[in-house]
């Protein structure tokens, strides 16, 4: 029975676009819970809809801009993991109970009427995540509502998990096997984002979840803290900085990374960056010794390098010295080297590889003199790098 527990005051639901789509789904003795005519009637209402999903009853309505996923009702037919037989429905009971949590099968018509057909409204009152009907059914339907289960525990549930749920995901594990490793990886991604993060992400340790998603041992304690100095230094949650933090030691783990969670290409070059050398930095690094690995590294590996450093020293995120290290680009930028292929040219080296390793030590001569930018003392490292190129890369007159 439809249970109708209280109405819903909410500016998304009044916002002009939303309303206005589903007052016209609402045409024709339909409810605005979306059935499926809405495509014409979508159409006749000069709404752009595009068939991004047609074969599982969604189209994607774009009003004034704004796009809305619309999709029919379904109910499950037959199920074989997550590629279930569907037919299409107009029932909104059916519809609900094929959902994954009792949270996300709450629905809200037009005007303001919140419908709950699975005790929806008590767990999200309670702060509960919890499965709709048979934990483990619900998770043989698609093994990702295993990671699902922690990410929305750990974005909108308090306290405990919830026990049957925990226990399904433990009994389902083997079924992670079986998820492409795209799909992973963007459900790990969000869940490292999550409020909650921390106790989940260990729940999955302890539950002996996590290491059959990163293939390694999880360094718990660099992935608490490193949330932690985030958020000390004003910094937006990252995800890629938090898988790091999590699962990277050394060059290899973020090769694995790479296969595991088939991370990008910009993504796994920035865990390898953040793992190449971490363990060289420390607190007592100096401003000048700062000045050059920001330099070499540009602001954002810096950031990543000297943070992941930090989440695994032995001191805390009040730590002034640490402090001063990880801000040092808000105090400095790295200058541009200024010397040319000219000044080396005009000195007498011949274009090819003896100018480029001309350019090279000079390069180096003058990030160890502290970058200086006066032309003196760019004059005395040009001369004294030409006079000290080896035999083999002559000057151009020679």
């Amino acid at each position: 029975m439809t249970e109708i527990l209280r109405r819903l005051d909410a500016a998304w639901l009044r916002e002009a676009r939303l309303s206005h789509l589903l007052a016209v789904l609402d045409g024709a003795g339909e409810e605005s819970r979306v059935v499926g005519g809405a495509v014409r009637r979508a159409q006749a209402a000069g709404f752009k809809a595009v068939p991004t999903g047609i074969e599982h009853g969604t189209i994607t309505v774009v009003v004034h801009g704004q796009p809305f996923e619309v999709t029919t009702l379904r109910e499950d037919v037959e199920t074989f993991g997550r590629h279930a037989k569907v037919a299409f429905g107009r029932d909104w009971k059916q519809d609900a109970e094929r959902r994954d949590f009792t949270m996300n099968a709450l629905s809200a018509a037009r005007d303001g009427a919140v419908y709950d057909y699975v005790g929806g409204l008590a767990d999200v009152a309670a702060r509960r995540v919890r499965f709709i009907g048979d934990a483990a059914a619900r998770i043989a339907e698609d093994y990702l509502r295993i990671l699902r289960f922690f990410r929305f525990h750990a974005a909108y549930g308090e306290g405990a998990l919830d026990p049957a749920g925990l226990a399904a995901c433990i009994a389902g594990r083997a079924g992670l096997d079986q998820l492409s490793r795209e799909r992973v990886r963007a459900e790990l991604l969000k869940l490292l984002l999550a409020k909650r993060a921390v106790p989940a992400i260990a729940a999955m340790t302890e539950a002996g979840l996590l290491d059959r998603i990163l293939g390694g041992v999880p360094l718990l304690a660099s992935h608490a803290k490193m949330g932690t100095l985030e958020a000390t230094l004003g910094l937006a949650p990252d995800a890629m900085r938090r898988l790091a933090a999590l699962a990277v030691s050394v060059v290899e783990d973020a090769e694995r990374l790479r296969e595991r969670l088939r991370l990008t290409n910009a993504e796994s070059a920035r865990c390898a960056s953040m793992a190449d050398g971490w363990w060289h930095i420390s607190s007592r690094l100096g401003e000048r010794e700062g000045r050059v690995l920001l330099y070499r590294l540009g602001p954002g590996r810096y950031t990543d390098r000297v943070l992941l450093a930090w989440a695994r020293s032995s001191v805390g995120a009040a730590d002034r010295q640490w402090h001063s290290l990880a801000t040092l680009p808000s105090r400095w930028s790295a200058p541009v080297f200024p010397l040319k292929s000219a000044d080396f040219i005009g000195r007498g080296i011949a274009p090819g590889p003896g100018l480029g390793a001309a350019l090279a030590a000079a390069e180096e001569a003058w990030i160890a003199a502290g970058f200086p930018d006066d032309r003196a003392a760019l004059a005395a490292i040009a001369n004294a790098t030409v006079a000290g190129l080896p035999a083999h890369l002559p000057p151009r007159d020679a």
